[in-house]
């Protein structure tokens, strides 16, 4: 059995998921590049593979044609945005991923991301190591309303970390779990009425074309004045222009962002001091990291033993 690893830090935390692929007796590759693959880079490492741990890599239906053999695509994380899943299913290539591993990383990052939003830590850095020792002052999270766009996995899982907060929390979800919100003391809205009211805005919600530049330029606007917007979810949802506008000119008042429409990332929020970004580490904790690559190598062995591939 031929696997490719193509999610790039693959293995570095712990020899635990690799040790699990060697015990099955199958032959990997890892990420030689150490970053993200472009498409053709991954194509042109796929013409003997049976089975693929991906990263966030566009497997588009141009590079799984160039897969012949490829059987399961066990994707490190949650988001299957990058794959074409239709083409998928046309191929006879399954598709898996591990929803359950990421979760408390991101409410964490989210959580913190909020934390240092309203303290205005990042600027504190700056402020320390350029010299000049201005004290920015912040806002406590204590008693403010937060507005979640998305209530799955991690967005419940954020509500039990805010719930020492005291704060009062609105949700917009098409899919309203009625006991779950009478527990926790959620009010469901619509998404207007969701940024007017809300101190903070976090999203929690899967990519799509149908949520591309959701919260965009008339969106933005009606976001409550000197609001603070979290993306720790998948980028594209934000339509970044219209974001760095609202920031420059004192509409929101922070904003913390970790998944961009194109990654790496390299545009303007990076000359706004208000903006707070990340490099896409949501998942970047140890312990989950090591959860969520045993948990793609077993998906991975779990569909190829089904599937009849093993000797």
């Amino acid at each position: 059995m031929n696997i490719l690893i193509s999610t790039s830090s693959f293995g570095r935390h712990s020899r635990e998921p690799l040790e699990l692929l060697e015990s099955w007796g199958a032959s990997y590759r890892l990420n030689a590049q150490g970053r993200k693959l472009a498409a053709e880079e991954i194509a042109s490492l796929l013409s003997d593979i049976d089975g693929l741990i991906a990263g966030t890599e566009p497997l588009t239906r141009e590079v799984l044609r160039n897969a012949p053999r490829l059987k399961v695509i066990s994707r490190c994380g949650t988001g299957l945005d990058n794959v074409d899943l239709e083409a998928a299913a046309e191929l006879g290539i399954e598709v898996r991923n591990t929803p359950e591993a990421h979760v408390d990383a991101v409410a964490e990052l989210t959580l913190g991301a909020m934390l240092s939003s309203l303290r205005r830590l990042a600027e504190a850095d700056r402020s320390v190591r350029g010299g000049d020792w201005r004290k920015p002052m912040g806002r406590l999270l204590r008693s403010q309303t937060v507005g979640l766009v998305g209530l799955g996995r991690v967005g419940r899982r954020l509500i039990e970390l805010l719930a020492p907060f005291d704060v009062t929390i609105i949700a917009c979800d098409p899919n309203q779990d009625a006991d779950f919100a009478s527990r926790h003391g959620i009010r469901y809205a619509e998404l207007g009425e969701l940024l007017r009211q809300s101190d903070i805005v976090s999203l929690h919600l899967p990519y799509g074309a149908e949520v591309r530049h959701l919260l965009d330029r008339q969106r933005i606007a009606e976001m409550k004045p000197g609001s603070v917007l979290i993306n720790c979810a998948r980028g594209g949802i934000v339509d970044e222009q219209a974001l760095c506008a609202a920031l420059q000119d004192g509409h929101l008042a922070a904003a913390h962002i970790d998944t961009f429409e194109n990654e790496p990332y390299d545009g303007p929020l990076k000359d706004i001091p208000s903006a707070t970004l990340s490099p896409h580490i949501g998942s970047y904790a140890v312990e989950g990291r090591i959860r969520m690559e045993r948990e793609a190598v077993q998906n991975l062995i779990d569909c190829l033993n089904a599937g009849g591939m093993t000797e």
